[in-house]
């Protein structure tokens, strides 16, 4: 006979995300929902989804990466550390590098330091699929593919991966990696030039040229920013052995053909304007997300079309509630 201990749901693991903007938003409220305990660590202490039976389940800490008393309160009773803080985009990166690694690795360096003291946690990092492989020699590209990034983005990505491994082999912290590829949707920040497709999508509310660099054939790999939320609660459920997985759509698509999808989803043509290619621009990028679909049992389910529609809908209420 099963008794009533033995029935009982395992306890969820006390969660911290870093970083309250695109992505942490997203995986906060994909932990919230699968019955996490959840804290994200932020400069300001705001609405995170605009849910407020989401939002008010969150525990806020507020306070700077760069601060280690600020970043030790946030990591106490803590089990998981989820990091996506980004401090840089890839085409701002290279223009102050100095920058990029002062507040990337010192940052990530200092949350190792004090989780090391703890000696409690998991650290879960959100690193750039799309950059730390640099040109690469085949497509899709696999996690064992050779790391030679061009920009500084992927440089400081990568040093917190071996970081990491370092810490790991020195102290025993455990962590996990996941090597994310374009992703995208509600909430990403049109101010910012964050992302092709919230690019895209600003230049139709704005009625401005969209600027493509180069002759709009790069290929990129774009998959909707809550099945990246999925993929980190499936992470937390497994705690596999493997700690290094891409995860994206699997799929390439070129500058030119998503724009007819946008375009399409939006139904309404943008006024394009190309431009010389950037040279940290590689020609093409898709990862192979085979592993992370056998080790954890993942895969991305909203489609390229569907996700575009999601995001645009959720544009237009916005501007519905600002403007009236």
């Amino acid at each position: 006979m099963t008794s009533e201990a033995d029935t009982r749901q395992p306890k969820k693991q006390n969660c911290l995300v870093l970083g309250a903007g695109f992505i942490g938003s997203h995986i906060a409220e994909e932990l919230v929902c699968q019955g996490y305990p959840v804290r994200v660590f932020s400069r300001t202490a705001k609405p995170l989804t605009g849910r407020r039976e989401i939002d008010q389940q969150i525990d806020f800490v507020v306070g700077d990466f760069l601060d280690r008393k600020a970043l030790r309160a946030a990591l106490q009773s803590v089990e998981v550390v989820i990091h996506c803080i980004g401090t840089s985009l890839p085409a701002e990166s290279n223009l102050d590098p100095v920058q990029d690694v002062q507040t990337t690795i010192v940052g990530a360096l200092g949350l190792l330091e004090e989780a090391t003291k703890l000696g409690n946690s998991v650290i879960i990092y959100i690193s750039s699929g799309g950059t730390v492989y640099g040109i690469p020699q085949s497509n899709p590209i696999s996690e064992s593919h050779p790391t030679s990034p061009v920009c500084s983005y992927g440089i400081t990505n990568l040093a917190v991966e071996k970081y990491l491994y370092l810490f790991y082999h020195l102290h025993g912290v455990r962590y996990y990696i996941l090597r994310c590829a374009n992703p995208y949707g509600e909430r990403q920040d049109l101010g910012r030039r964050q992302g092709v497709i919230a690019a895209m999508l600003n230049a139709a509310l704005t009625e401005q040229p969209f600027e493509i660099w180069g002759d709009g054939s790069v290929i990129r790999d774009y998959f909707h920013v809550d099945d990246l939320g999925v993929a980190v609660c499936k992470l937390l459920e497994r705690m596999p052995s493997t700690r290094l997985m891409n995860v994206g759509s699997g799929r390439g698509i070129s500058l030119n053909d998503l724009l007819e999808v946008v375009e399409g989803v939006m139904g309404r043509k943008l006024v394009v304007n190309y431009s010389a290619s950037r040279p940290f621009d590689v020609p093409i990028n898709v990862l192979d997300i085979t592993l992370a679909q056998q080790v954890l049992g993942w895969k991305p389910d909203i489609g390229l079309e569907e996700g575009c529609l999601r995001y645009w809908l959720w544009l237009n209420k916005q501007r519905a509630r600002t403007y009236g």
